[in-house]
């Protein structure tokens, strides 16, 4: 039951990044539109992730659910070295959630509107950051048990340059998502051209993030660089995700909604593959001692066994009615 586990684990990662990437990145895509068309920009956010905000962090639930039960140290590990990162995440969920709900639902619509959007979109940006701040440091090698003081323990574990690198990487990859699934809810020719080019920039600065987060690697004395390229395996996941790359460029252009989101979420599923094959099966790398391991840390025996046949009768039940929510809302009318 153990590689269940292990195997929902993954899965709960990956779509969190996809879907609630691309609802954080929704936020992001707003935060650089010009202000003239905004409110548009608004109402197609409203329609395209209003329905399902919400469920996307059932991933991020079901993973720490997972490592709570299933893999206490990690868990322990995380919650404790890097608990201000976390806390500061938690706060962007909330505080996005917060505007979400209050600039849509207002009765009222004055000032605090203003307030409402600032605080999305700034929100939109700070969780995806801090959320890419804390999977750097897991795998930075700065996380020290033994620590002798405060910063060393809970802030020099996680505030360097690699881990700064992963969260604007995130923030990128978020970004990008927004706006290749926003593409395809558009019927307004005028926005529609609008959202195309930035999709290429924000592409671009993935790009662009991405090879920052090698550079900092060697900065900070990682070997995450001659690693990744001498791991065929690691090295084929980035050079297909290139090539989709200039596929998705080419698609863009005739919007074709179906492709263009398949060919997006493709490239992040290939870019996470990537790393997460690197890495596996440690899941933090520590400063001293033995990395904690998806292996030498599990909780063996029935705690694993009961948390795998949960996950499995679980998901008979919640993913059908999750893609079938999606699917729903995706064949209703929108006046855009």
């Amino acid at each position: 039951m153990l590689y269940v586990v292990i195997v929902f684990l993954c899965l709960a990662i990956l779509m969190y990044l996809l879907l609630g990437g691309a609802d954080f990145g929704a936020g992001i895509v707003e935060l650089i539109t010009p202000r003239a068309v905004r409110e548009k920009v608004r109402t197609i956010t409203y329609s395209t992730i209003g329905p399902i905000w919400e469920a996307n962090h059932m991933w991020l639930i079901i993973a720490i659910v997972i490592l709570f039960v299933g893999f206490p140290p990690i868990y322990t590990m995380l919650s404790v070295h890097l608990h201000i990162p976390l806390v500061l995440m938690l706060l962007g969920i909330i505080g996005r959630g917060t505007a979400f709900i209050f600039r849509h639902y207002d009765a009222v619509k004055d000032d605090m509107q203003r307030v409402y959007n600032l605080i999305f979109t700034y929100s939109s940006f700070i969780t995806p950051f801090f959320l890419g701040v804390i999977a750097g440091a897991m795998v930075s090698g700065q996380i020290d048990p033994n620590a002798p003081d405060f910063y060393s323990a809970y802030i020099g574990s996680w505030l360097h340059l690699f881990s700064i690198s992963v969260g604007i990487f995130t923030v990128a990859i978020c970004g990008f998502l927004a706006a290749v699934f926003l593409i395809g809810e558009v019927e307004d020719e005028a926005i529609k051209a609008l959202f195309i080019p930035r999709a290429k920039v924000l592409t671009f600065l993935t790009f662009i993030s991405g090879g920052f987060v090698f550079l900092a690697a060697e900065i900070d004395g990682l070997s995450l660089t001659k690693e990744k390229f001498t791991d065929w395996v690691s090295l084929s996941f980035l050079i297909l995700a290139t090539i989709c790359l200039f596929v998705l460029w080419k698609y863009l252009r005739t919007g074709h909604k179906t492709i263009c989101r398949l060919l997006a979420g493709f490239q992040i599923t290939l870019i996470l593959g990537s790393f997460g094959y690197h890495y596996f099966p440690n899941f933090i790398i520590v400063k001293s001692g033995e990395n904690l391991s998806l292996f030498n840390s599990g909780a063996m025996g029935l705690p694993i066994e009961t948390l795998g046949w949960a996950l499995l009768l679980g998901s008979l039940l919640i993913l059908p009615s999750l893609f079938y929510l999606i699917y729903s809302f995706q064949r209703r009318p929108a006046e855009l």
